[in-house]
């Protein structure tokens, strides 16, 4: 989410430099005219008529959400005013407002409801004209497909980027931010299309102008300490359609399709080294699978069918690959050091209000 917007003069100036270089090669010859005018081949000329067909039928569907914690975007479910946005984006607000991509005075919303699990949330605004957008079966993308991305990008209503569907099925975790605690996304969607602080909520569309994702978050570069270019994530749109219509109707989600291994946990931390190498289990769900295995408080939870948890994130990541009912091996280590395994039958994750 963006706190503050401010377009400097220099990195307008960085931008038409790069303009300029592009046309380095002109020598003001005729020649040279001819061609910077040469007109747009038939294909091309049809993909742009199709990105403008797009953008005029979805834009209109996709709005900009601020809160008096920051500015994010959403995305019109249907025509009684319900907007799909990120869990994220709404996290801890007392004020939410609701601006068209057409402007206009802003319109009051509430909060519906929220999963922060997969970073979803619907607000809900009385009155205005929205149109509800198409949404699409983000199962059938491919790699490849060129996308566009529409939402308000460091303030700038309405924006539109294009990329492709750079990959499938990848789980992402978010960190905490704010009252939100962070997420872990199974099978989102990465793509190239730029996503910047502000799209956090809008939409990811096909050139069938067919809604597919939900843009949540960028990766970042630990070397360049910001975000990665050109890798975003977008919740897909078949866990909106799962997800969403339980908000709607009951304020919370009762059926999550996510597995559970019923503990809550916390890192520890590796006094030497600084790194997490484990998860210590603070508390048990009572009937839950963890607790039928004999997983107590106190115990360090190490690895999950052989694969490592050092840490809550990699733990989550493990899980969102899973279904509830799947059987798992879970290696312990209890507080006097003794260690063993343990088979978990996975539970549901559960809803929130």
């Amino acid at each position: 989410m963006e706190r503050k917007t401010r377009v400097k003069a220099g990195a307008l100036a960085a931008a038409g430099m790069v303009a300029l270089a592009g046309c380095s090669g002109s020598d003001g010859s005729p020649k040279a005219r001819a061609d910077a005018s040469a007109p747009v081949s038939g294909s091309a000329q049809q993909l742009q008529q199709q990105y403008e067909k797009v953008v005029d039928s979805v834009l209109p569907s996709v709005v900009k959400i601020a809160t008096d914690q920051g500015e994010g975007s959403g995305v019109v479910y249907d025509a009684k005013g319900d907007i799909v946005t990120n869990a994220h984006v709404v996290a801890g607000a007392h004020k939410i407002e609701v601006t068209t991509s057409g402007g206009g005075s802003p319109l009051n919303a509430s909060l519906v409801g929220s999963f922060a699990a997969d970073d979803l949330a619907v607000v809900k605004v009385d009155g205005g004209s929205l149109r509800p957008a198409s949404w699409g079966d983000s199962g059938k993308a491919d790699v490849g497909q060129i996308v566009l991305a529409m939402g308000n990008p460091l303030g700038l209503a309405g924006s539109v980027t294009n990329g492709i569907v750079s990959a499938l099925n990848r789980t992402v975790s978010t960190k905490q931010e704010g009252a939100f605690p962070g997420a872990t996304i199974a099978d989102a969607i990465q793509t190239s299309a730029p996503i910047n602080p502000g799209n956090s909520g809008g939409a990811l569309v096909t050139l069938s102008g067919q809604v597919i994702g939900i843009p949540t978050a960028a990766a970042s570069d630990p070397q360049m300490g910001g975000a990665a270019v050109g890798i975003g994530f977008a919740t897909p749109s078949n866990t909106v359609k799962k997800i969403v219509p339980q908000l709607i109707q009951n304020g919370k989600v009762s059926q999550s399709g996510r597995a559970a291994l019923g503990v809550t946990v916390r890192a520890i931390v590796d006094p030497a080294s600084g790194r997490p190498v484990a998860v210590a289990v603070v508390g048990v769900a009572k009937g839950g699978g963890a607790d039928q295995a004999g997983i107590k408080p106190g115990d360090l939870i190490t690895a999950v069918n052989g694969t490592p948890t050092p840490d809550p994130t990699s733990l989550g990541s493990l899980l969102a690959g899973l279904k509830p009912g799947d059987s798992i091996k879970v290696q312990v280590q209890q507080p006097d050091g003794t260690k063993k395994q343990v088979s978990v039958t996975l539970g549901q994750l559960p809803g929130s209000s």
